[in-house]
């Protein structure tokens, strides 16, 4: 009598839009990389009004889920546990699930603090761009290399409630500027930052590439594609060092990878597969 082998893992990213996304392929080299030869990771479009029915139709293969916009911040009232990073941030991007049910982490943190922190950023006043899910975490990293003090520009501050709410709970505070519609109100604001982190789409911060930037500035833009950014652009002209939203992927990736399969994440495949990834769409 012989026995079926056990089914394959999966996981997948999800978000709308999705199709742009490249953590398919860090996470499957991830999987190559460990000798998980049964596992796959998938991308599906999936949106905020989705994502409770396309949870609760999976079957016990899932192991997790990575959840990018516009899905970080409803993911928290989808899980049955919400870790305590994810709690004080208010927002997550990785489902795990196990035999106890579903829980939500918060891996951009992990993915913001490591690659400022690679770049040299430490003390200074820092700057956030944008008020969304990867804005709160950028607070909470920002928060974890006690810089001095930070500024948050928005559009619109009467949107700014729940990233006001992450700063509370992190003990913090973040001085908010609705300043974003006036490029050179917001530009005086940037000015003399040691550190920037650009939560917001591509093409928005576009305005900012003329601000007044000065060298040894660390601008972590989260946009990937295209690069480089107009902002990330105008800022390496004026001597500042530039942090790609790439480095943020990768880093955040490495911590989802661990937490999906209780092994710690293999960097130098995942960057090998990030780096190929990138060129194959230039």
């Amino acid at each position: 009598m012989t026995t079926s082998a056990p089914p394959g893992r999966r996981a997948a990213v999800l978000g709308s839009p999705i199709a742009h996304s490249l953590s398919p392929a860090l996470h499957n080299a991830a999987y190559t990389a460990l000798g998980l030869v049964d596992w796959r990771y998938d991308r599906f479009e999936v949106d905020e009004a989705g994502l409770a029915g396309f949870v609760a139709g999976l079957g016990p293969e899932w192991v997790g889920l990575s959840l990018t916009m516009p899905l970080k911040r409803v993911v928290l009232d989808v899980a049955d546990t919400v870790s305590p990073g994810a709690a004080a941030i208010g927002a997550g991007n990785t489902l795990v699930f196990t035999d106890g049910g579903s829980t939500v982490h918060n891996t951009d943190v992990t993915g913001i603090a490591e690659s400022l922190r690679a770049a040299g950023a430490g003390a200074g006043r820092a700057v956030i761009l944008g008020a969304g899910g990867t804005a709160q975490a950028a607070l909470a990293g920002l928060h974890d290399l006690e810089v001095d003090g930070i500024d948050v520009l928005v559009r619109d501050a009467s949107r700014s409630g729940d990233l006001q709410a992450t700063a509370a709970r992190l003990g913090t505070e973040a001085r908010v500027h609705a300043v974003l519609g006036d490029p050179v109100a917001a530009a005086t604001v940037l000015d003399g930052a040691a550190v920037v982190v650009s939560t917001l789409p591509a093409g928005v911060a576009d305005v900012l590439a003329g601000a007044r930037w000065r060298p040894g500035t660390v601008l972590l833009d989260a946009v990937y594609a295209p690069w480089p950014t107009a902002l990330a652009a105008g800022a390496a002209a004026a001597g500042a060092t530039i942090v790609s939203g790439l480095e943020m992927l990768l880093q955040q990736a490495v911590a989802q990878v661990e937490l999906m399969t209780g092994r710690p994440g293999p960097e130098p495949a995942m960057r090998e597969a990030l780096e190929a990834a990138v060129l194959a769409r230039s």
